[in-house]
């Protein structure tokens, strides 16, 4: 009773200084992100003003807000600026859920059967090697123009991706626990929910936040390449008109919709891996 009575405190001092040195540094790098930021956009508008880079190709950050402002208030030449949003969300987010299931299912059941492993690997091989990109065409065709034929592209993008995770993860997991619990009776299914997937979790929530990105860039793609709405038809339709600035005003309302979808997969991996140690208590 008397050694919890020390201890607490000697835990308190510690911990309260990390705490603050965890707020200061974070205080420090959202400072240098906005200075960063700021600089850049300050010079590519000086550079604009002062001759120095052609808005023609490059735009203008002052002229993109005035494009984002007017897409908010009349809305794009193909709808309404939030349809288009919501359009390519929910092809990447199908994409992406679709994708990321199949993949987790696939890199576990091949991690842990050699057999299955050895018939498969050849064909994931060849299919891997297929630029996906390619395929937006194949699925247009097959499937039409609507979000099935984008949903598929950013599936098979997303993948390949969590499976190659989640397969490595399985092979990684520490074979003295899996011996261990087959040693205290566990079944194969029991080794596979108890030990091996939190073993490989790290691994398949790592490939989760690439994954999105690369959804992003099928529906985007798919829609590029032929669609009736959505960003990548924005994008297309302002490039065929010459329209820099509703280029990159496109780009930023993805790379908001990118961060926030990081955003919501960090806050789940911290949700999900709340008995890993931090890496700050384990350096000190």
């Amino acid at each position: 009773m008397a050694d919890t009575t020390i201890s607490k405190p000697e835990t308190d001092i510690r911990a309260e200084p990390m705490a603050v040195r965890m707020r200061r540094r974070a205080r420090l790098v959202l400072a240098l992100r906005l200075v960063v930021l700021i600089l850049l956009i300050a010079g590519w508008e000086l550079g604009v003003r002062f001759g120095m880079i052609d808005p023609f190709f490059f735009g203008q950050p002052s002229g993109i807000v005035l494009k984002l402002i007017d897409w908010m208030q009349n809305g794009t030449s193909i709808g309404p600026l939030w349809r288009q949003v919501w359009v390519t969300i929910y092809e990447a987010g199908a994409g992406f859920l679709i994708g990321a299931v199949l993949g987790v299912l696939c890199g576990i059941a091949l991690g842990r059967n050699h057999l299955l492993s050895d018939v498969f690997s050849i064909y994931i091989k060849v299919a891997n090697s297929i630029p996906r990109v390619v395929l937006g065409s194949i699925f247009i065709v097959a499937l039409g123009l609507g979000a099935a034929s984008k949903i598929a592209l950013a599936v098979v993008m997303v993948f390949f991706v969590v499976f190659a995770n989640a397969f490595q993860g399985v092979r990684e997991a520490d074979k003295n626990l899996i011996a261990n619990a087959r040693i205290l009776g566990a079944s194969p299914w029991q080794v596979t929910t108890s030990v091996v997937i939190p073993s490989a979790l790290s691994w398949i929530l790592a490939s989760l936040h690439v994954s999105f990105g690369f959804a992003l860039v099928g529906a985007i793609v798919g829609e590029f390449l032929g669609a009736r709405e959505g960003m990548g038809l924005l994008i297309a339709t302002a490039q065929g008109s010459f329209d820099s600035n509703g280029v990159f005003a496109a780009m930023i309302v993805i790379a908001v919709v990118a961060l926030v979808a990081e955003g919501l997969l960090t806050a789940l991996e911290k949700r999900l891996l709340t008995w890993r140690p931090e890496a700050s208590a384990l350096n000190d």
